[in-house]
């Protein structure tokens, strides 16, 4: 196996524990569990997210819900039941929810000032879709300062088109994982591979 760019540059090679970090539930919504958006994997994906959002709350970290908005009548109109978050994800108490226009959660939103103002650096990320808002976001991350660190488990994709051919949901969940763990963060199968 070839070396990453993170062991190469001397970056951390395993997660801060949960309790020194903040989730981040990138677009859990309905849009990718029914029709034209539905993610391979996604339900089982869901059952993760549920599970890690468990152990969030009961380590009492900071939580933020995203939800993806791409206006009236898209399949991201956080107006209607299609773009709305999952139940079993859903937000609870105080948790945090912030709508966004583009992939990375960064750009044109609250999170950064958010952040800041917490002194969080740890985050941990889960959700939809793993090549396009988890990664970018991930990226986004890494270039402020932040250390993200995505569970695997808890995200799903979709095939692809692809200039020779379609390219399968595995290989383009694999290529965008790899990705993400090659620098911008660290990449954990499951989320008991999170210490408390």
């Amino acid at each position: 196996m070839s070396d990453t760019l993170r062991s190469l540059s001397g970056l951390p090679a395993t997660p801060a524990s949960l309790s020194d970090s903040t989730l981040i539930m990138i677009d859990c919504q309905n849009t990718y569990t029914e029709g034209v958006m539905e993610l391979d994997g996604v339900q089982a994906a869901l059952d993760e997210a549920a599970k890690l959002l468990e152990r969030a709350r009961a380590a009492g970290i900071p939580i933020i819900h995203f939800q993806h908005d791409a206006g009236e009548g898209s399949p991201y109109d956080v107006r209607a039941e299609i773009g709305a978050i999952v139940d079993r994800v859903a937000p609870q108490g105080d948790e945090v929810v912030i709508h966004k226009q583009f992939p990375n959660g960064f750009v044109q939103t609250e999170l950064d000032e958010r952040l800041k103002a917490a002194s969080a650096s740890n985050l941990v990320l889960a959700g939809f879709m793993t090549h396009m808002c988890v990664n970018s976001t991930a990226r986004g991350a890494f270039n402020l300062g932040y250390a993200p660190t995505v569970v695997a488990s808890t995200t799903a994709t979709r095939a692809l088109p692809g200039a020779t051919g379609s390219v399968s949901s595995d290989a383009v969940q694999a290529a965008s994982l790899a990705a993400i763990g090659d620098l911008f963060g660290i990449v954990v199968p499951g989320v008991s591979d999170i210490p408390d």
